[in-house]
């Protein structure tokens, strides 16, 4: 007994004067490994480092999907290297909305700010989880899982996401599928989608093969 508390005393003494980093702005210079990124020397560190203001003005939605998402992750926001969040701004025109997608780096939590909302993930057991989501209403969507948002009522919309990473990740189906260079007899034999379709898509989005 008396080893087993000397040793415990022994690792609370070792580790009491171990030197905390209050933070780790990221060298975006450097590579992103499994920790993130390097950090910025500390005397180069400012409070602009700590401050992000480019999602405060409204993202062009003039595009096929009448949407935009406007990321602040650590490749934007450097301030956020290690401390295990981001966010991100999703403008939706009427009718506008974010495809199916996923973060295979994060959990999601969708704060609606303006309009309405139908957002849900697929859960792995294939269950679909909706809702119709309004001004101060909140969701929260499973790391990995394919999910949504469209604006309701032919109004636009705002929402912010936070993501449980600071590089949360992003790929969409559609995109996936359709803007690769994935073979269009392979997407139609993994997909069961008629050939005439996935090239019609593939014309839409910019795909080849």
């Amino acid at each position: 007994m008396f080893l087993q508390i000397a040793f415990l005393l022994s690792f609370l003494l070792s580790t009491s004067h171990a030197t905390v980093q209050d933070f780790c702005v990221a060298d975006l210079k450097g590579a992103d490994g499994p920790a993130g990124y390097p950090c910025v020397p500390p005397a180069k560190v400012t409070s602009d480092d700590f401050a992000y203001t480019s999602l405060s003005e409204a993202a062009n939605v003039t595009n096929i999907i009448n949407a935009a998402v406007s990321p602040a992750f650590v490749g934007q926001f450097p301030g956020l290297n290690g401390l295990g969040l981001s966010t991100a701004r999703l403008d939706l025109g009427p009718a506008g909305v974010i495809p199916l997608h996923t973060h295979p780096g994060a959990n999601e939590l969708l704060i609606v700010l303006q309009g309405h909302i139908v957002a849900g993930f697929i859960s792995s057991s294939n269950v679909v989880y909706q809702k119709v989501l309004k001004r101060g209403e909140l969701m929260v969507f499973p790391q990995g899982l394919l999910h949504f948002q469209v604006a309701a009522h032919k109004r636009k919309a705002l929402a912010f996401a936070v993501f449980s990473s600071a590089n949360p990740g992003l790929q969409i189906l559609d995109f996936a599928l359709f803007a690769s260079n994935f073979s269009t007899p392979l997407i139609t034999q993994t997909t069961f989608l008629d050939p005439d379709l996935v090239k019609k898509l593939k014309g839409v989005l910019g795909g080849s093969g």
